[in-house]
């Protein structure tokens, strides 16, 4: 593993700042949001409500009965890459996996993925090929890791009501292959104990890093497996790119890899770059939520960056792959700030200390949404250049 121990971020990463990601798959269909594979199967749930009564009980339509639905047909990728190139973007990040199960690139160890069914499209290689046509560092996001002990749900049955004791259709042995097989007992975490399911993670992972040789690789969790197993796969993403690419997961790696921050901010200057990803809306389309404003977004963007850090944003679509009008107006308005500032954010490095003001993040994930005002101000330097970046606009004009 000197590989690993003798890795440096690269610099392109460091410079960019700002990365948009598709955090995109099967699980918008119902546009109800996140985690929909996993709750549609817990009684009581407001996602298991919703499934029966638009698609039925889950013992009969269940979430191999939605995938289908899932079409992209109006995906136009070098339509959007133009326009997250245009709002900013320097990275574009592809999800790979969800929890799901459904791989979005043509796995070779796994039947259900996007090019055999649903849209019936190489949707990662689509975005890769979008990306590098716009000159954009490519990433993709794998969440598979957690999968197994995740998707377990769909093994229940409801426990009162008329259909209570029958099995939903992730029990039935004919469907393992997207469900998984039974996990042992005690096995609840996050990352399975069963070197069965650490051996498919590999594989199909792996899979993904050979085809596509990423520029970054996100993990959803911490390095998944042990040295065996997943630092042998951050080993072979380096290798592969010559110590040019990222990997980002949700673990301290000090200098080996680059740690990530879901919906949060650090405290204060990190030593090592780091990435918080965080999302306009819901992490999948959401009808019911409100999108935050551009200004959200550059106060996020401004406080990450003064602290060593990148922006990596969700940017919703819609199941067909289109984005809401008011999302293109976003990104518009996003893409005018920054042609006016970039300056301050781009290639730059922190300061002495990252800013002044009332406000103070606590920091950590989940933690965001912080009411800023004009008192709070962000430091970024270039060469001897110091810039001073105002999170709100004055009522009297003074700064």
């Amino acid at each position: 593993m000197d590989v690993i121990e003798s890795y440096r971020c690269p610099d392109w990463f460091r410079d960019a700042k700002f990365g948009i990601w598709a955090h995109w798959g099967p699980q918008c269909v119902p546009m109800v949001g996140d985690w929909y594979a996993k709750r549609m199967y817990q009684q009581g749930d407001d996602d298991y409500r919703w499934h029966l009564e638009h698609y039925g009980h889950t013992s009969v339509f269940g979430y191999k009965d939605l995938i289908p639905l899932w079409k992209a047909e109006r995906f136009d990728p070098d339509r959007l890459m133009a326009l997250y190139k245009k709002a900013g973007a320097r990275y574009f990040v592809s999800m790979g996996v969800h929890h799901d199960n459904f791989d979005l690139w043509n796995s070779r160890f796994h039947k259900w993925n996007a090019v055999a069914m649903g849209p019936h499209r190489d949707i990662v290689g689509a975005w890769r090929g979008a990306a590098r046509r716009q000159g954009l560092k490519f990433g993709v996001s794998e969440h598979l890791g957690a999968s197994h002990t995740w998707f377990q749900t769909s093994h229940g049955s409801d426990k009162d009501g008329p259909k209570a004791g029958v099995p939903y259709d992730g029990a039935n042995p004919e469907w393992e292959d997207l469900y998984h097989f039974p996990a042992k007992a005690g096995d609840t975490g996050w990352y399975s104990t069963d070197p069965r399911w650490h051996a498919e993670w590999g594989n199909r992972i792996g899979d993904l890093v050979d085809s596509y040789r990423p520029d970054l690789l996100y993990t959803d969790g911490s390095v998944p497996f042990g040295n065996e197993t997943g630092l042998a796969m951050i080993a072979r993403l380096y290798r592969l790119t010559a110590g040019e690419a990222v990997y980002t997961c949700k673990e301290d790696g000090g200098a080996k890899w680059v740690e990530d921050v879901e919906r949060g901010v650090m405290r204060g200057i990190r030593a090592h770059p780091w990435q918080t990803d965080t999302s306009i809306g819901d992490w999948f389309y959401n009808r019911n939520w409100k999108y935050q404003p551009v200004a959200w977004v550059v106060h996020t963007l401004a406080d990450v960056v003064s602290k060593n850090g990148n922006l990596l944003l969700n940017v919703v679509q819609r199941p067909d792959g289109t984005l809401d009008p008011e999302v293109e107006t976003m990104l518009g308005d996003l893409g005018r700030w920054m042609d006016a500032n970039g300056e301050a954010i781009y290639g730059t490095r922190p300061w002495t200390v990252f800013g002044e003001g009332p406000v103070r993040a606590k920091g950590g994930a989940f933690k965001e949404d912080f009411s800023y005002t004009a008192r709070d101000i962000r430091f970024t330097t270039k060469g001897n250049i110091l810039y001073a970046i105002a999170l709100g606009r004055p009522d009297d004009g003074v700064i």
